[in-house]
């Protein structure tokens, strides 16, 4: 009690009655694109960066000679 290719033909065309070949067609490019990308990401997981960023020391505020020569010491100005 299988499909037969009758079967399978009938299938196919109420559904390209229902949706429309452009419909389809639309359907079938993203799905491709889809798998495309997915395949793409897997192989970009297993391969190795083929070179590291240099990390870079966080800076802090406040550290360097010009942050200490911009500064202003709010205590320092007073009112006479």
């Amino acid at each position: 009690m299988g499909f037969s290719t009758t079967h399978l033909i009938i299938f196919l065309v109420i559904i390209v009655v229902i949706f429309g070949t452009k419909k389809l067609r639309n359907i079938g490019s993203d799905l491709g694109g889809a798998v495309k990308g997915f395949k793409d990401g897997m192989k970009d997981g297993t391969e190795k960066p083929a070179e590291a960023p240099a990390a870079s020391a966080p800076q802090q505020v406040g550290t360097t000679a010009t942050a200490a020569q911009d500064a202003i010491d709010v205590q320092a100005k007073t009112k006479v």
